[in-house]
């Protein structure tokens, strides 16, 4: 894993979960990073957590809003790039049914998950093309393969980074620069704490799937290796996600029946 050496990656919702975890591997795996999310409280507690901590930079910022990304993007590549590696990593769930829900909602997830990915990603990628190096990664979901009750939106918006990151690796397929689809099953974080609900509050409560599933770090490490292979996309979790994969894939009309008795 030298490989990561003194390189700069970018991580979105570095303040806890799957991002923490990235980080504080790949500070031991001696890159220099940029950590982002909106709570600065927390980022510093990752930061002081790295074996390193000074190598690495704090930028606060809110994917929901979206507009304000570019020039955000455009000044952490002038401070602090070039930076070799955007991990797209932040993101949130829902739990509600359709409806019993409402387009706000539906819009914030989208907004988060979606526009605020590849808002902040395309000045980065305009670099990474002038200067002929580069990689994005999108850390998606299963859920970004097939659809289950009360994650409509946020399938929908896992779907559509999927659509959007695929035709992009066309677009860019004679560039040095990579692509790396990444779609974990669950993963033991607040995901489903933070998740939104028919009211718009949080769920508030870490559900049994999430509890029972891979921690943070055995997924980071998953990430990692994906990264440093800049493997097109790669797909892990536990045996219930990954029969789900393959049956929703091979087997659809299956999948379709068997699906409506998960409890989620």
């Amino acid at each position: 894993m030298s490989k990561f050496v003194g390189k700069r990656i970018w991580i979105t919702g570095a303040s806890s979960g799957i991002g923490e975890a990235l980080a504080l591997r790949l500070d031991e795996l001696g890159a220099s990073l940029i950590l982002s999310s909106r709570d600065s409280e927390k980022l510093n507690g990752v930061l002081n957590s790295c074996k390193n901590p000074e190598r690495h930079k704090i930028l606060l910022l809110d994917l929901e809003k979206y507009p304000e990304l570019p020039k955000i993007a455009e000044d952490a590549w002038r401070n602090y790039g070039p930076i070799d590696i955007l991990v797209n990593n932040a993101g949130i769930s829902q739990r509600y049914l359709v409806c019993d829900g409402n387009i706000d909602l539906d819009a914030k997830i989208m907004n988060v998950n979606f526009f605020g990915t590849i808002a902040l990603t395309r000045p980065i990628l305009r670099k990474m093309l002038e200067v002929n190096s580069g990689q994005v990664a999108v850390v998606s979901s299963v859920l970004g393969l097939f659809g289950i009750q009360s994650r409509s939106a946020y399938s929908a918006s896992k779907h559509a980074l999927r659509g959007y990151f695929e035709s992009l690796r066309n677009e860019i397929a004679k560039s040095p620069v990579k692509i790396t689809m990444i779609y974990p099953g669950y993963v033991k974080t607040n995901v489903s704490r933070n998740a939104l609900t028919a009211d718009g509050g949080s769920y508030g409560v870490v559900d049994k799937q999430h509890n029972n599933a891979m921690s943070a770090m055995q997924c980071a490490e998953e990430i990692i290796i994906a990264l440093g292979q800049k493997k097109p996309d790669v797909v892990f979790g536990g045996r219930l996600e990954m029969l789900s994969v393959a049956v929703a894939k091979y087997m659809p009309r299956i999948f379709r029946t068997l699906s409506t008795r998960i409890n989620v």
